[in-house]
């Protein structure tokens, strides 16, 4: 594919890479180091893509890795951001605002592996996709989502 192809699905799915960066990274500056790393490896590994998996199946693959080896390199202080990545069009409501504020509390308690794994599910993405992007299991992916969600479950309830 070409350059203008990569540009185009780049700009069609950037949203994805900008989650991930939310998600990993608390700073400003800290995202757009990480947004860069992710692009450069997209760049890099998209001659390779066969397109045998869904496009945005391979970008999160990609960022998700980047981010991830990116804490294994730098090991930096882990902090995170107030709000949930992507926010709803319309204004939210206060009880809104509670509950999501809830959940970043609950998903910062989650370690690397389980927040990848609850994001790509949050995103409607089926089991057997989620194992392809973190390279686990279909039936393992199952498993952990469901250890995944009575973990928040019992949470959210303390």
């Amino acid at each position: 594919m070409s350059e203008k192809q990569f540009l185009t699905l780049i700009g069609q799915h950037q949203g994805i890479i900008h989650k991930i960066c939310r998600l990993y990274r608390d700073s400003d500056e800290d995202r757009e180091d990480l947004f860069q790393e992710i692009m450069f490896q997209l760049w890099q590994s998209f001659p390779s893509f066969e397109g045998k998996a869904k496009i945005t199946s391979w970008m999160y693959r990609v960022a998700l890795n980047t981010a991830l080896a990116s804490f294994r390199k730098k090991k930096p202080d882990i902090a995170y951001t107030e709000h949930l990545p992507d926010y709803p069009e319309e204004e939210p409501n206060e009880e809104s605002v509670v509950r999501q504020e809830k959940l970043l509390s609950v998903l910062k308690m989650l370690d690397d592996t389980e927040k990848a794994i609850i994001t790509l599910y949050l995103e409607d993405l089926s089991y057997g996709e989620i194992a392809a992007i973190t390279g686990i299991s279909e039936n393992y992916a199952g498993v952990k989502l469901n250890r995944i969600k009575t973990k928040i479950q019992q949470l959210l309830n303390k």
